[in-house]
């Protein structure tokens, strides 16, 4: 049941609510009640949707929302909201919004004083991101990359430097050559892995340097089916003990206004240099 000490699902709320990336069955029961006590159900594609509500036996009306008609519908669906009747969000597969549609809908609804209200439940990111065997306590999720090489491998160039684990959708007819631009931009050893069909039958989890996992999924077709999370590793940090003199310049500037643990801090922000190595060099530099 809902928990009583929330406004129930009539009170002209909208839901967030995470569908299943592949099990129906990993639908949350909390889920379940709310779509089927809404008004209505906005759908990014009422077909793919309505094989989920059948399953769960939930014949609330929907309406479908997506990129091609979403700047239309929302007002009207804030407007209904407004009138006192509850929408429940979700889209084709996991947390709505998440490259998804719903941006506009919530953003509106947040201006005109709709509580918004999330339902949570599977992302095929974090699924992903949970079983890959990569560092997960930072990452950045990129989402789709562009579809022409070109442009794929200038945002791979951008994010050439980046520590943190990434994270990336990917179409099952791009994956060969989104492999082979991740190795030629971040080095054929780079680790990957690619995340394939989660939760449904022919789940796919994969992981090896991007070199050996370009030759993998070009030689098995089945490889190149479904729905894709490609993660990559992060460039190893490089921990730099050097104090060069743009650094101590710049250390010796905030010793000027901060205390020496504070100032290594920042200088070493600003720099790149060792903390450590610049905190000892500022004790160095108020013995002087």
């Amino acid at each position: 049941m809902i928990d009583s000490s929330r406004p129930s699902a009539k009170s002209g709320f909208l839901y967030i609510v995470a569908t299943p990336i592949g099990n129906l069955d990993d639908l949350s029961s909390r889920a379940v009640e709310v779509l089927g006590s809404v008004d209505r159900i906005a759908a990014e594609d009422t077909r793919h949707s309505g094989k989920l509500m059948r399953h769960w036996s939930i014949q609330t009306p929907m309406v479908a929302l997506h990129e091609h008609n979403e700047r239309k519908l929302a007002p009207r669906l804030v407007a209904d909201m407004l009138k006192g009747q509850s929408v429940a969000l979700v889209s084709d597969a996991g947390t709505p919004l998440i490259s998804d549609p719903g941006f506009n809908l919530v953003t509106l609804a947040r201006e005109a004083g709709v509580q918004l209200v999330p339902v949570p439940g599977p992302s095929a990111l974090i699924c992903a991101l949970s079983v890959s065997g990569l560092p997960t306590a930072r990452f950045v999720f990129e989402g789709f990359l562009p579809a022409k090489s070109s442009a794929r491998r200038s945002r791979l160039e951008q994010l050439c430097g980046e520590t943190r684990s990434l994270v990336f959708f990917e179409s099952s007819h791009r994956i060969v050559d989104c492999l082979q631009d991740c190795q030629a931009v971040f080095g054929a050893q780079r680790q990957a892995v690619v995340a394939r069909e989660l939760t449904k039958r022919f789940e796919t989890v994969h992981s090896d340097t991007l070199e050996k996992l370009v030759q993998w999924v070009s030689d098995d077709p089945n490889q190149q089916k479904g729905e894709i999370v490609l993660l990559v590793q992060g460039r190893a940090e490089i921990e730099n003990h050097e104090v060069t003199p743009e650094a101590e310049r710049i250390l010796t500037v905030l010793l000027e206004e901060l205390p020496i643990k504070k100032a290594a801090k920042l200088a070493a922000r600003i720099s790149g240099v060792n903390k450590r190595a610049l905190y000892a060099r500022a004790l160095h530099l108020k013995e002087v």
